[in-house]
C-alpha cells in the first residue's frame, strides 16, 4: 500500500510538473511575434528576422545535433520536411504576416491548422472521421470568420492574412509527412535530436532564401519601439532566440513526456490566447468584441479537432495547434 501511494504521488508530481512546463511553453512560443514584430517595424525585414531567429536557435542546439548525428542517416525524409515546413515554411510566412496583420489574427489564421489536416484525411486520403471532429472544423472555420470580420469585407490586409494562412498549410504538410511513419516503436527517434536537425536544416535553407549578407544588421544595435517605448534591439532577438524558440520546444518535448501529446496539444492552443493579450499590452494591437469571441470559437474548434478520436478502424495523424506538440512524442515521429 505505502509503495502505491508513493507511485501515485510522484505521478501526480509528475503531471503537475508536465503541466507547468506545457503552459511555460506556450507562454515561450506566444511571445515570438511580439518580440519579432518592432524589430520588423524598425527595419529589418521579416525574413531576415526568421533567418535569425532559426540560425540562432540552431547554435545553441548544435550539442544536441551532434548527439543525435545518427538521425541524418535514419531519417532524413523527416529532418529534410521538419526543417522545410516545421521551421522555414512556418516561422518564415507566420513572421511575414505579422508585418501586416495584427500577431493574434496571424496565429489564429495558423490554427486552422488541425482543421486542414482533418480535411486532408477526410477527401485527399478518403478516410473517415469523427463527427465531433467535423464540428470543430466547422467551429474553428466560422470562429476565423469573426476574427477576419468577413462582413466587413475582410477587416484585415488580405496578402496578410493569405500569409498566415500559408504557415498553417506548412504545419499541415509536416503534421501529414510526420503520420507516414508513426508507427516506428522503438525505431523512432528522440524528438529534440529531430528539432535540433531541423532547425540546422531550416537556417540552412533560409540562409539560401533570406540572404543574410544583405541585411542591415545596425538595426541590432539601435533600438526598436514596443507601442512606443524603446528596447534595445539586441534584448528582443535574445528573447525570440533563447525564450520563444529554444526554450518553447524544449520545454515543450519535456511537458509531453510527463502529460501526453494530446493534453500538451491543448495546452498548447494558450499560445494564441497569450500572443494576443501580449500583444494587446506590449504592442497596443486591440481587437474587436467579435473578434475576440471568434477567436475563442477558433480555439474550441482547434481543441475538438485535436482531442477527438478518429474513428474506429482509421487512425488519423495527431493534429495540435503547434509543431511542438506533434514532435513531443517518439510514436507520432516518422
Amino acid at each position: 500500500m505505502p509503495v502505491c501511494t508513493s507511485e501515485s504521488g510522484l505521478t501526480g508530481r509528475g503531471k503537475g510538473i508536465g503541466l507547468g512546463l506545457a503552459i511555460g511553453s506556450a507562454i515561450a512560443f506566444g511571445g515570438s511575434g511580439v518580440a519579432a514584430k518592432p524589430l520588423i517595424e524598425a527595419g529589418l525585414d521579416p525574413l531576415h528576422v526568421v533567418w535569425l531567429r532559426v540560425a540562432g536557435a540552431a547554435l545553441v542546439m548544435l550539442p544536441l545535433a551532434v548527439r543525435h548525428r545518427a538521425l541524418v542517416r535514419r531519417r532524413p525524409a523527416l529532418l529534410a520536411g521538419f526543417g522545410l515546413l516545421g521551421v522555414a515554411g512556418v516561422q518564415a510566412f507566420y513572421f511575414a504576416s505579422i508585418s501586416r496583420i495584427p500577431v493574434g489574427v496571424a496565429l489564429l489564421v495558423e490554427y486552422l491548422a488541425p482543421a486542414l489536416v482533418l480535411g486532408w484525411v477526410r477527401f485527399v486520403q478518403r478516410r473517415p472521421v469523427t463527427r465531433a471532429a467535423a464540428v470543430g472544423v466547422v467551429l474553428a472555420v466560422g470562429g476565423l470568420a469573426c476574427v477576419v470580420e468577413v462582413w466587413a469585407g475582410l477587416g484585415f490586409d488580405a496578402l496578410g492574412l493569405l500569409l498566415a494562412l500559408g504557415a498553417a498549410c506548412c504545419q499541415v504538410g509536416y503534421f501529414v509527412l510526420s503520420d507516414q511513419g508513426s508507427d516506428s516503436g522503438a525505431d523512432a527517434p528522440d524528438p529534440l535530436g529531430v528539432i535540433a536537425y531541423g532547425l540546422l536544416v531550416g537556417a540552412a535553407v533560409l540562409t539560401v532564401v533570406a540572404r543574410p549578407w544583405t541585411m542591415d544588421w545596425s538595426v541590432l544595435g539601435g533600438t526598436a519601439h514596443m507601442d512606443g517605448t524603446p528596447v534595445p534591439a539586441v534584448l528582443l532577438l535574445a528573447w525570440i532566440v533563447l525564450l520563444a524558440t529554444v526554450v518553447a520546444y524544449v520545454t515543450g518535448v519535456v511537458s509531453v513526456r510527463r502529460l501526453s501529446p494530446q493534453v500538451a496539444g491543448v495546452v498548447a492552443c494558450l499560445e494564441a490566447v497569450i500572443a494576443t493579450v501580449l500583444a494587446w499590452f506590449l504592442l497596443g494591437e486591440h481587437l474587436s468584441a467579435p473578434q475576440i469571441v471568434g477567436g475563442a470559437v477558433v480555439l474550441a474548434g482547434a481543441f475538438i479537432a485535436q482531442s477527438s478520436a478518429p474513428a474506429k478502424g482509421a487512425p488519423a495523424p495527431v493534429a495540435s495547434g503547434g509543431v511542438e506538440s506533434e514532435l513531443s512524442e517518439p510514436e507520432n515521429v516518422a
